[in-house]
Parts: C-alpha cells; structure tokens; sequence
C-alpha cells in the first residue's frame, strides 16, 4: 500500500477567504497598510461582562471535563433562548454545544448523511457548506439565484432539483455571502416544500442579531410542527458577540440526532473548552449592552458602505438587509481592460486590488459566483472610507472595448 493520503482529505479545498486572510496579516506584518474587507469577524473584543465571567471559571476551577454536550446551566440557557427568542420547544436534552458553527455543521451532516445522499445548497452559499458536505460523504447539489429573487432560492427552484437522494435542504438566513434574509412567507413554502419531500432542514442562524430590517428574524423550525421534526438548527456566539476565537456553536435538534451528534463529538473532541462554556452562559443570560452597541455600530457602516458604493460605476448589488456583507456584481467588469490587461473574474479583480491599491476583497468563485466580490464592513469607518476610495479609483481605469 503507497503511503498516500485519503481520496477525502484530497479532494476538500482549503478555505479561500481564511487563505485571503493570512496574506493580509502577512502583509502588514511587512509593514504595509492594507485595508481589509474579507474575513467575517467583527473588529471589537468581546464584552467585559463575558470576559470577566471566564476569569471566574479559572479562578475558581471550573477547568474540568464538563458533559459532551455542555454543564446542565449552559444547555439550559441555551434552551431558554430558543423558547424566548425563537418560540422554539428544544428541552437541553436537544441541545449540543460544539466548538464553533463549523464544528456543528460537521457533526450535523455526519449524524445525518450516508454515502450518496444530496444535500441542496442555495447559492450563494457559503464556501464552508459544500466542503463540509462533501467530508460526511454527502453530494452538494448547487440551486443558483440571482438578483431578481434578491438571491435567495425559491421552492420552484428546489423541485427542479430534488431527487430520490436528496436528504437535506441548507437554508442561511442572514444569508453569508449576501446579507438576504427570508422573510415568515418565503421559510414557510419552503418548509412545507420539506414537509412535502420528507427531508431535513439545516437552518444556519448564526446571523440572527445582524437584522436590519425592522422585523423579527424567523426560525423555519418555528413554523409547525411537521417542520420542527426535520429541522436542525444551528448558532453560535461568534459574530454577535465578537466570540469567534472562544469557539461556541450550537445546535437544537430533534432528540435523536441530538443524541447522534453527541455521541459523535464524544469520540471527536468530548466537550468544548469549560472556560468558553462559562463565557457563553454569561453572554447569554447577561446584559446584553455591548452586543447591542456592536449591532448599531454595524447599521451604521452599513448605511456608510451602501453610501460610498452606489455612486461607483461598473458594480451592482442588492442592499444586504442582515450580517455584515455586500455581495457585489463585478459581471460589467468582465472583459474590460485595466492597465493593458483584460479582465476575465473576479479573482483577477481582487488580485489587482490588492496588489496595486492594498484593499482586500473576497473573490466568489467558491461561493458560486466567479464574478462577484464580497466586502465586509465588520471594520472601523475610516477604513471603510480608504477601502471604497482606492476602489473607485481602481473603477476609474478602467477601459471598455
């Protein structure tokens, strides 16, 4: 037998937007100044009160193995959540806490998928899912959309794609790549579609805080009982409460799966830090001011990112009513000249814009669309300012044929 590595480990591609990230810390461990505007990680640090709460954990030595699945109080906080917050019924027996979103996605599609199952994602998606996918031996099955629907998939589209093998539906509303959220009437034809077809919903909420519509965000597994046996879903503290190196995911869950889940992560990684533990509980049943204050501060750049871009030629996009992205359309770009050189994706774009103007953006080709960009504005003001500056006068050189 040759000493080769796996047809899985092989056939994963590593995360491009994480990629992205390390060559801009590496550039400006160089030295150079580059405006950022790619990983989804907000730019504040977590909350004194959280903080302080995982001071007393080590402090008085709650350092030990805790149950897989999280302390009691913990599982309860997060219940109590799901029943004030969402109207959903989880008891803590239905509550798993992994280490981060990804983390219960994997767990997720390993309880729940054999070899051959399709599992349908709505593009654009995020780059993780497919991958994700593809390691609990799963088959992503893409359902693309496009601005007319406000890039969010209907269930017109999903019975195009259906198949004896499909297992699951994700659905990620705030949505990353684009900041679309599904309104009450959109999840529920597309939880009575997964009624209909008798398979899963993975709804990945881990956006939930960052609304800026007004109107409250919706749980599909709020939506009937028929829809709350086959859905999962999924959140974490990382990007409303600036948790993302804590590393706290969390799933409700039918009972089943949630036992199935746990008794895959007892083999993985038993329980998550005991310390993170003690900070989550705190971030949820604690005040909740500073969270709050992050929320305004991202409606706030927001509104100045949108500002800043609609003058620009060349570029569309919808305005993202949740997270903290744009997802723009550089399709115009395609085929114009920039410096003698013609303009093929956006990769090309983005490489250009890094090299000759030092702003980061995310190309989109793993997320689908091999002609968009994503920005981020999880970033003070003024580098939202320099960013969309260096990018305008990127525009304005360019040459069409």
């Amino acid at each position: 037998m040759s000493l080769e590595l796996s047809v899985k480990a092989t056939a994963v591609k590593p995360s491009s937007t994480l990629n992205i990230a390390a060559t801009v810390t590496a550039m400006r461990a160089a030295g150079k100044n580059v405006v950022s505007f790619t990983v989804g990680q907000p730019d504040f640090i977590t909350p004194r009160n959280i903080r302080e709460a995982a001071k007393r954990a080590i402090d008085t030595g709650f350092t030990k193995y805790t149950a897989v699945a999280g302390y009691p109080e913990l599982l309860q906080a997060v219940s109590d959540k799901f029943k004030q917050e969402n109207g959903l019924d989880y008891t803590p027996e239905q509550i798993v806490v992994s280490n981060g979103g990804k983390h219960s996605l994997m767990n997720v599609f390993s309880v729940l998928l054999n070899p051959g199952d399709e599992v349908l994602i709505p593009g654009p998606y995020w780059l993780s899912y497919p991958e994700i996918v593809k390691l609990a031996d799963g088959v992503p099955v893409y359902v693309m959309t496009d601005a007319s629907t406000d890039y969010k998939v209907c269930v017109k589209a999903l019975e195009q794609v259906i198949t004896p093998k499909t297992k699951a539906l994700i659905i990620n509303t705030p949505n990353n790549p684009t900041g679309m959220m599904y309104s009450r009437k959109e999840l529920k034809a597309i939880a009575d579609f997964a009624v209909q077809h008798d398979i899963y919903v993975v709804s990945d909420e881990i956006y939930e805080y960052l609304n800026y519509t007004g109107e409250p965000h919706v749980s599909i597994a709020s939506l009937g009982p028929a829809i709350y046996e086959r859905t999962v879903t999924v959140n974490g503290l990382s990007k409303s409460y600036a948790m993302t190196g804590w590393r706290m995911g969390y799933i409700g869950a039918p009972l089943s799966v949630a036992r199935a889940v746990a008794g895959i992560q007892s083999h993985q990684t038993s329980n998550i830090s005991s310390i993170t533990q003690k900070a989550a509980y705190e971030a949820l049943t604690g005040p909740h001011d500073e969270r709050d204050a992050m929320v305004r501060a991202f409606t706030d750049r927001r509104e100045l990112l949108l500002k800043l871009l609609r003058p620009l030629p060349h570029i569309h996009f919808q305005e993202p009513q949740g997270a903290f992205y744009v997802l723009v359309d550089c399709t115009a770009l395609i085929d114009t000249v920039y410096d003698g050189v013609c303009l093929k994706d956006a990769a090309m774009i983005a490489d250009i814009l890094l090299r000759d103007y030092a702003v980061a953006v995310i190309p989109c080709a793993d997320f689908g669309y091999p002609n968009h960009i994503r920005l981020s504005y999880a970033v003070h003001e003024d580098e939202i300012r320099d960013g969309v500056r260096q990018i305008a006068v990127f525009l304005s050189k360019i040459e069409t044929k």
